[in-house]
């Protein structure tokens, strides 16, 4: 290179590159450093805003809290656009101020609530302003206990209570009995009362205008009613409330579908599922990218034995049905997880009444005095063995006899003289052995005459006084005598085992003996066993009522009937295909069993399903049968009664459980049902959507208690004491 100039061209050429090389590597070094500096010192904060959009399955129907029993997706709607003076917490499992406060009487029969400031219905403006009063809260109160109203299960829940306005913030109710739970009742969502205006309480259920557009006083409006070609769809938008904490989701949109498979096509724009079903193996269906939630309710499935029936009057019987039901097996069918023993939910108890335990359920159903045929047939053959055995007559057991042959009978004269009688039939002095006298017994019909079968015999002397008597079944075919022949063996071989005459390997006891055609033979694996009969010959056969939904009482329903066939119980399944058909049986206590749910919501109170007030009047017309009788066992206690109405009106918790740990002992020594498992249900949601935590609900919709913590949108935030101008003192201290 013989220019110079071009030697330092191209060097300047060079250090402008490794120049602005450098100066890219400081811009990376120095925009990493500042990611890191912002990562190490900020978080991710929940943000106001978005909109949540959940799945169900379900019917749309007009949305108002006083009719929502049979409608689960409505009562989720429901429970976000109307409050009530009161509300459940499901982390803190008790009851809190919602819209009003709460004072209660010392002696638990005055409950004084008192309404917080500035609490409007949905439908107010400043123009015109609607505030949430005391005539509002009398309405809602006083027409669910009008006659007419068409909710009778919800009057019950206010019989026997004066509600009366104190002053224009303030009501109060007052109570004929102290009733611990009353507060539960009061969660109940508030309606405005100038919304009804006109409108008959006998029609206000078909106050359509209003259930289609709502107005509550709840942390949600309700916005609109849409239907689409896949879902309904309901949508709500946040409703600013001067009583709620910081809330961060601006709208929820419920979709309604037909059924699951229609909701699965529409997964990618749903944020949750309201309850996820199960695979044939029990598995929750869980979409991906979500997440799933199990809980349970305060609810449990149990058999129900209707006491009004004759053989369930019988405690050891239905304490041997208690004994034979596999509980563990039963869940492990229907993938549940927890087993109840007690409708007492709040205990946690273990009894040996409750462990199942076959050959203890043989025993319970033994002495009940069921038996296995084979039993009863053994036991009769040993009586005959007995009366035949003893006495004068000597005579086998059984006959081969053609009809219009004749059975001779012979005796000692020194015994029964000349003159007795055999069944009517005079004896006569034996040509053929002197002091001794023959009869013979015709077997073609007359005085005297065997018949096919079993027959009676008997000595009578010349007085006409019984002498002796004896037992004998007679046959015309071989083949029966063979087989009965065959039984006389069995019996002979029982009685040597039972002495232990003969060696163990050829002993027989009476579950090696099976009953076919009315005879014992040796029992074969391919026996099941026989239905068990009383003292009267009935056979231990009861029928079993459920409903087709959920589908999982039907299987458990086949399960029982298949745990309780080897005990000897016969159940006939009776699976009505209509929800109506279903309930007017329930109703009617048309049933020997039922497979059934209760729930006890967050007040857990057990008055409505096993005091005697909730027995159903079934002797009555079938008008006159009354739809809040939830006694579904019929059970009547008078112990029960008492420990029953103590727990409801005590205050005094040391009492409160010391009433129910007395109520349970009851219970387990009455055994009015086999409680079987609550139900677990599985809720998910989508991994955008955070913070989720539903507590423990005793509602579906109670998870929505929570939903204030729950959001969607967030940002993130320098921590406290933290900004951009923390970077420098950052770089130069941290490693």
């Amino acid at each position: 290179m013989s220019d110079p100039r071009q030697f330092f061209r191209i060097v300047s050429r060079f250090q402008k590159w490794a120049l602005r090389f450098f100066a890219l590597v400081f811009l990376l070094a120095l925009l990493l450093l500042l990611r890191r500096f912002y990562l190490q010192n900020t978080e991710l904060r929940p943000e106001r805003g978005g909109t949540y959009i959940e799945g169900s399955v379900s019917q749309f129907q007009p949305l108002n809290p006083w009719f929502t029993i049979t409608n689960n997706v409505n009562r989720d709607i429901v429970s976000l656009v109307f409050s009530g003076l009161l509300k459940y917490n499901p982390e803190a499992k008790r009851i809190e101020d919602d819209l009003a406060t709460l004072a209660v009487s010392r002696d638990g029969r005055l409950y004084t609530l008192t309404l917080k400031d500035n609490i409007v219905w949905h439908d107010s403006t400043q123009e015109d302003p609607h505030p949430v009063t005391s005539e509002d809260v009398l309405f809602t109160f006083q027409t669910v206990q009008d006659a007419d109203f068409p909710n009778t299960l919800l009057r019950e829940n206010f019989r026997g209570v004066k509600a009366e306005k104190i002053d224009a913030r303030s009501v109060r109710f007052t109570l004929d009995e102290p009733y611990t739970f009353f507060s539960s009742n009061l969660t109940l969502g508030l309606l405005p009362k100038r919304a009804f205006e006109g409108v008959p309480v006998r029609k206000i259920d078909q106050a359509l205008d209003f259930g289609l557009k709502p107005v509550g006083a709840g942390p949600y409006a309700f916005k609109s009613l849409v239907q689409t070609d896949l879902s309904t769809e309901v949508t709500l938008e946040r409703f600013p409330r001067p009583i709620d904490s910081e809330t961060y989701i601006k709208r929820i949109i419920f979709r309604i579908f037909p059924d699951y498979n229609t909701l699965l096509s529409d997964i990618r724009n749903l944020d949750g599922v309201r309850l996820v079903p199960r695979n044939d193996e029990g598995e929750p269906i869980v979409p991906r990218r979500f997440t799933a939630i199990n809980y349970t309710l305060p609810q449990y499935v149990a058999l129900f034995f209707n006491l009004d029936h004759p053989f369930l009057q019988d405690p050891k019987l239905r304490l041997g049905l208690q004994l034979g039901t596999n509980k563990q097996a039963i869940v492990d069918a229907l993938a549940e997880k927890v087993i109840v023993d007690t409708p007492l939910l709040e205990l946690d108890t273990s009894d040996w009444r409750y462990s199942f335990d076959t050959k203890a359920a043989q025993g319970a159903l033994f002495e009940s005095k069921w038996n296995l045929p084979e039993k009863v047939r053994l036991q009769r053959l040993l009586e005959i063995r007995e009366t035949n055995a003893t006495g004068l007559l000597h005579m086998e057991p059984i006959v081969l006899l053609d009809t219009g042959a004749a059975l001779t009978l012979t005796g000692s004269l020194a015994q029964s003289k000349i003159g007795s009688t055999v069944n009517g039939i005079p004896v006569v002095a034996n040509p053929t052995a002197s002091g001794t006298w023959v009869v013979a017994l015709p077997t073609a019909g007359g005085t005297g005459a065997l018949r096919l079968g079993q027959n009676f015999v008997q000595l009578f002397d010349e007085k006409g006084k019984v002498l002796d008597s004896a037992i004998v079944w007679r046959t015309a075919r071989s083949r029966d005598y063979r087989r009965a022949a065959l039984e006389q063996g069995l019996l002979e071989q029982f009685l040597q085992s039972r002495a232990g005459a003969l060696p163990t390997e050829e002993r027989i006891t009476v579950q090696d003996l099976a009953v076919e055609q009315g005879m014992l033979r040796l029992r074969t694996d391919n026996d099941k066993t026989d239905i068990r009969v009383n003292e009267r010959g009935e056979r231990l056969s009861l029928r079993l009522l459920t409903g087709e939904s959920p589908p999982s009482y039907q299987k458990a329903a086949e399960l029982i009937r298949d745990q309780w066939a080897p005990l000897g119980v016969e159940i006939t399944l009776d699976v009505p295909e209509t929800r109506a058909a279903f309930e007017k049986k329930l109703i009617a206590r048309d049933y020997d069993i039922l497979l059934f749910g209760q729930s006890l919501l967050d007040n857990l109170d057990s008055y409505p399903y096993w005091h005697s007030d909730g027995i159903q009047g079934v002797d009555e017309a079938p008008l006159g049968l009354r739809l809040d009788a939830y006694n579904f066992s019929q059970y009547s206690s008078f112990r029960a009664d008492t420990l029953l109405t103590q727990i409801r009106q005590t205050f005094n918790e040391q009492e409160r459980q010391e009433a129910l740990a007395e109520l349970r002992t009851v219970l387990a020594a009455d055994v009015p049902a086999v409680f079987l498992y609550s139900p677990l249900y599985t809720f998910a949601y989508h991994q955008d959507v955070h913070n989720v935590a539903i507590g423990h609900p005793s509602l579906h919709s109670d998870r929505f208690l929570t939903l204030h913590r729950w959001y969607i949108l967030q940002e993130r935030q320098f921590r406290q004491g933290k900004s951009w101008w923390s970077f420098l003192p950052w770089l130069f201290t941290s490693q």
